[in-house]
């Protein structure tokens, strides 16, 4: 059975930020909310967790798992940045955006895509995600949670208490926030080419085409 952590969305209990960020510093995975839907959660070196991540979601060597960090500065560790993509996503984080971006030797290749040695990188505009992550003092992995072919296993669904309930047995640590469940997802926005490209339309879409404009870019869609 899960611990369960109930947390202030705003104002996250420092004493129980410390409990999350020791489960996952043990070897654990999480779920937890963040400024777009619930989403797995372990420490960036745990290759077990990784693991455990991809089989919950059925994932293979191809899809990316997200490094979720704290900051701009966090993400110059983990990602490659020209400077124009560097001055896009200054306007953009924090906020609802994961960059697909090429990765430096820094992320494990379990995270990267296998051909195009790639990462996807993510800055949430969210207190329990941040603290969380400079508590641990490394970014998190993440993957959207969900449970492909579990009745209430989506948050589609938008039972919160039992979606929540659904991975009692399957991760180590259950973070509640006590909002209403959230179906959104974050915007994917790809940074490898000369222009950006959108793979994925989600939250923020208007932010992002404010700063597209602002730095003179075209998207393709």
């Amino acid at each position: 059975m899960a611990e369960r952590i109930k947390l202030h969305h705003v104002s996250p209990h420092r004493k129980r930020i410390f409990e999350l960020a020791d489960s996952l510093l043990d070897g654990g995975i999480g779920l937890v909310p963040t400024d777009s839907r619930y989403a797995l959660v372990c420490d960036y070196k745990n290759k077990k967790g990784i693991d455990r991540i991809r089989q919950i979601r059925q994932l293979d060597k191809k899809d990316h798992l997200t490094v979720m960090c704290h900051s701009l500065e966090h993400i110059s560790t983990f990602a490659y940045l020209s400077d124009d993509n560097f001055k896009l996503i200054k306007r953009l984080i924090p906020g609802p955006y994961t960059f697909i971006l090429p990765a430096t030797r820094e992320v494990p290749r379990l995270l990267t895509h296998p051909k195009k040695r790639t990462v996807g990188i993510r800055v949430p505009d969210y207190p329990i995600c941040l603290e969380l992550i400079r508590e641990l003092g490394n970014p998190v992995i993440v993957s959207s949670a969900k449970l492909p072919n579990v009745d209430k296993g989506d948050p589609a669904h938008g039972d919160r208490v039992m979606f929540l309930n659904c991975f009692d047995n399957i991760v180590d640590v259950i973070v509640d926030d006590e909002l209403p469940l959230s179906d959104n997802s974050s915007t994917i926005i790809g940074l490898t080419g000369i222009e950006p490209e959108i793979i994925r339309e989600g939250l923020g879409m208007e932010k992002l085409n404010e700063a597209l404009a602002l730095e003179g870019f075209e998207p393709a869609y």
